[in-house]
């Protein structure tokens, strides 16, 4: 059965020009720094350079050597030094990671078998800025295999997979990224990344804004061959959203982050599954009767809440939106403001993409061994800077895992800094990485294949027939069978029988 994604401009709609094949689809399918140089303490500035998706269950660490890759010459076995990353020999252990991801990766699996004819991304030259782990690297090579060519740096210091990135570059990828960048070293790989002469990007694929700030900054001339950005964090999709409004955005912008298959599978799945994984590698905390505010209730805070209610945790609940409110409540969780539990809590989580969530004032009232991380994007919500005063004491006892003691010998346990927990400290789920990563290189193709005129230089959303082709490409793994509508039912419904089956503003 085939069938072809329809063809809408500017209202929403995207244009997909080759066939998708559903039968085909059945077959198929991470001791605190104290090295000198350029390792300096990471205190990083950068709202999202600090904190996105990393996996400190990287099996390699980036104390194990002392020199850094930017003063190392590293070649391939083809003899390409197109690349920074920690040790090139690695290679081999990060290929076995990227083979066992696209195991759980079926949807790009699929798209790259479909790549042998077709080349959707022929003459696309994507400069990315994202977590280097395994489940990226699948999709860097689905892009190639799409055709595209691409040149790749980490958006968060401490996410990188050296294993990953030394298979990445192996492969010819150039890849500039390691695990434990100092903030200066965070900016010189993005540049690396950009700067290169002969080579001019197209494509921006970005987690987080800050490759797109970057090239706004330093090379705003770029943007005249750039097609469009696109961009899957809430921190990345508000600063789009500011440069719109202020008539800065100069080319077109998708917002991968808001569509369904991001908020309702990455945000919620990936969280609730990932926040007990790395509470557990970093504490080895016993969660059964400890109490826990989770500060938002997006998707992020449901899947938190929802595995730490599971887990029997006594679970507290601050929000801003009364209808995040409200479901918090009638999901069982009482609702509080932070001031009022700050001091019996044993655990406090932020999730709500804002900043200054938590401040020295609610530090300071905090009970003594209580543990205190993120599940944002940035860095922002944990005043970790108020923590660097001469009357407090930083005792690192393991990778990513600080106590910060009081005079009168209270400690709080403060967990990546206060950068993304899940990606700084554990893995995340392979397939709903998937989903993510199949709804950005359709989005990339999209943008890529629009003819001028199509796309205004404005942010856009994914619309839900995208949405449903991105979910339709994961039920084999489930052997799940989808129910079809009878033509009468359809025409009751007001329906096409193979779809969108929700109105394009269902979010």
């Amino acid at each position: 059965q085939q069938e072809s994604l329809i063809r809408e401009g500017v209202s929403g709609f995207l244009v997909f020009d080759w066939q998708i094949q559903f039968a085909d689809q059945k077959q198929e399918f991470n001791k605190r720094p104290t090295k000198i140089g350029r390792r300096s303490l990471s205190r990083s500035i950068s709202q999202s350079s600090t904190d996105s998706y990393g996996s400190a269950a990287s099996y390699t660490d980036s104390s194990d050597d002392e020199t850094s890759p930017r003063d190392k010459q590293q070649k391939n076995s083809k003899g390409n030094g197109d690349f920074c990353i920690k040790n090139i020999k690695q290679a081999d252990f990060g290929r076995r990671e990227i083979e066992i991801a696209e195991q759980e990766m079926p949807a790009l699996m699929a798209l790259r078998k479909r790549a042998q004819g077709e080349k959707p991304l022929a003459g696309a030259k994507v400069v990315g800025c994202t977590h280097i782990t395994a489940q990226t690297a699948v999709l860097m090579e689905t892009l190639s295999a799409l055709g595209a060519q691409c040149r790749w740096a980490a958006c968060n210091i401490y996410s990188t997979q050296n294993e990953v990135a030394a298979a990445l570059a192996e492969g010819g990828f150039s890849v500039f990224a390691w695990k434990g960048e100092s903030e200066d070293d965070f900016w010189w790989c993005i540049d690396r990344c950009v700067n290169l002469e002969g080579w001019q990007p197209n494509m921006i694929l970005d987690d987080g804004g800050d490759l797109t700030h970057w090239i706004y900054k330093k090379y705003p001339n770029m943007f005249k061959k750039i097609k469009g950005i696109v961009e899957e964090s809430v921190t990345g999709v508000h600063r789009l959203y500011q440069l719109s409004k202020a008539g800065k955005l100069c080319v077109p912008a998708m917002n991968v982050n808001d569509s369904v298959t991001k908020q309702k599978f990455d945000n919620l799945y990936c969280c609730r599954e990932s926040i007990l994984d790395g509470l557990k590698r970093t504490t080895d905390v016993m969660f059964g009767g400890k109490q826990v505010v989770v500060c938002g209730y997006g998707e992020v805070g449901k899947g938190c809440c929802a595995a730490l209610k599971a887990m029997g945790s006594i679970v507290y609940v601050t929000e801003i939106d009364p209808i995040c409110a409200l479901q918090a409540c009638m999901d069982g969780f009482r609702l509080v403001k932070l001031n009022e539990v700050i001091r019996q809590v044993d655990i406090v989580i932020t999730c709500t993409g804002n900043k200054n969530v938590v401040v020295r004032e609610f530090l300071d009232r905090m009970k003594n061994g209580c543990i205190v991380c993120n599940m944002g994007h940035s860095n922002t919500e944990i005043d970790v800077a108020s923590l660097r005063t001469p009357e407090l004491t930083w005792e690192r006892v393991r990778s990513q895992v600080d106590h910060v003691i009081w005079p009168d010998g209270k400690r709080i346990v403060l967990l990546a800094e206060g950068r993304l927990l899940n990606l700084s400290c554990s893995t995340v789920p392979t397939f709903v990485l998937s989903i993510t990563a199949t709804t950005q290189a359709l989005a990339l193709i999209e943008l890529y294949n629009a003819p001028e005129g199509r796309y205004k230089q404005d942010v856009y959303l994914l619309p839900k027939k995208m949405d449903e082709y991105v979910a339709s490409l994961h039920l084999p793994t489930f052997d799940a069978h989808l129910t079809e509508l009878s033509d009468e039912q359809a025409k009751y419904l007001g329906l096409n029988k193979n779809g969108p089956f929700k109105p394009n503003y269902y979010r």
